[in-house]
């Protein structure tokens, strides 16, 4: 349910990255972001009493989304394997097998997976996947699968899509986004994917809250979808050229954060990088006390570096935001001044301010 030619577009695109026929009509929905998408499979297809397996830390909507539609969330948090060094990879955070594998029973009707993940950077491999899939299929689970940033992978990377491994098509919906595919963030389109049986009941939450999205938005994707689909095996592609853009500008913010004795987690995809900034021992003493250490870190360098991050604590449960509140998220899709007025801040991170 879309606009024709966009629905088209979207259907000749992924039947090419997912190999197997995809029905413009009934695989697919056109929503308002990928928000959009997120509400209308959330409201779709969880029902009161429902749990939800939801990975630490998560895109800040999913609880709230799960909770309106009267599920439980249920967390398992993303652990760090410890590493030696003054830099990590987002590929050494990771779930648990057994941890996981305890969160399914008989009331798990969904699991919401997140890759490239946001705030980490983490791209799931195939192994990874394989282990969630198959504790859907044995537990007869659905996956809410949010890959917007499936294009914003580094090199050595790969981006797998879950509802491509065995069984996970008719237990999957993939999620889409026009913003971060095309850096249109102001459009407002995303996508969801899937089996007519699941869809059909995203359609029924778009068709009476919604409705519809702005066509004349529709057919100018539709004409970039067109246009890059043709060209899907050319490097100039520009599902392939930002991620190469953005590369650079994520290795200078890692090496500028080293410099001052920050640790960032470099990331395998998106446009995040997660830092550990508990090596500067700031003292915080004087803020609120019963605010985490990275709320009042990023209000102390919002004011006295003129520098602005988000606390990781804002994407976690209750129970572990003892476990993430010594990071801080930061954006480096950013014009080349931004990242230069950052690069001033941060080599005169030691100075003495006014």
């Amino acid at each position: 349910m879309g606009h024709p030619l966009l629905v088209k577009a979207l259907s000749q695109v992924y039947e090419k990255v997912c190999g197997r026929k995809i029905d413009p009509y009934t695989d697919i929905l056109v929503t308002v972001g990928g928000y959009g998408s997120l509400f209308s499979a959330i409201q779709g297809l969880i029902e009161e009493g429902d749990e939800v397996i939801i990975i630490e830390p998560f895109f800040d909507c999913y609880q709230p989304m799960v909770k309106m539609a009267g599920g439980k969330p249920v967390f398992i948090p993303l652990r760090y394997k410890t590493v030696v060094g003054n830099s990590a990879s987002s590929a050494d955070w990771v779930l648990d097998p057994t941890e996981l594998a305890s969160k399914f029973n008989s009331r798990t009707k969904a699991i919401i997976l997140n890759t490239p993940h946001n705030p980490i950077g983490k791209v799931f491999t195939k192994e990874e996947l394989q282990v969630i899939a198959d504790l859907c299929i044995k537990h007869d689970t659905l996956c809410i699968s949010d890959e917007v940033y499936e294009w914003l992978v580094y090199k050595g990377n790969k981006h797998i899509k879950i509802a491509t491994l065995p069984g996970m098509w008719e237990r999957t919906i993939t999620i889409g986004s026009a913003g971060k595919t095309y850096s249109v963030t102001g459009w407002k389109l995303g996508w969801s994917i899937g089996p007519p049986h699941l869809i059909k009941h995203l359609q029924v939450v778009q068709q009476n809250t919604l409705y519809t999205c702005p066509t004349p938005l529709q057919e100018a994707l539709a004409q970039a979808l067109w246009i890059d689909f043709k060209r899907m095996d050319d490097p100039d592609c520009y599902f392939y050229s930002l991620s190469r853009e953005l590369e650079g500008k994520r290795n200078r913010m890692a090496q500028l954060l080293q410099e001052v004795g920050l640790k960032p987690v470099i990331p395998d995809g998106g446009y995040f990088m997660i830092v550990d900034v508990s090596a500067l021992n700031v003292d915080l003493s004087d803020m609120e006390a019963n605010q985490h250490y990275d709320y009042k870190f990023v209000k102390w360098m919002t004011k006295s570096k003129k520098l602005s991050a988000i606390p990781l604590t804002a994407f976690c449960g209750p129970d572990t935001k003892k476990q993430f509140e010594k990071y801080i998220r930061f954006c480096f899709i950013k014009q080349d001044s931004t990242l230069d007025a950052a690069e001033v801040i941060l080599k005169n991170w030691n100075k003495p301010t006014s």
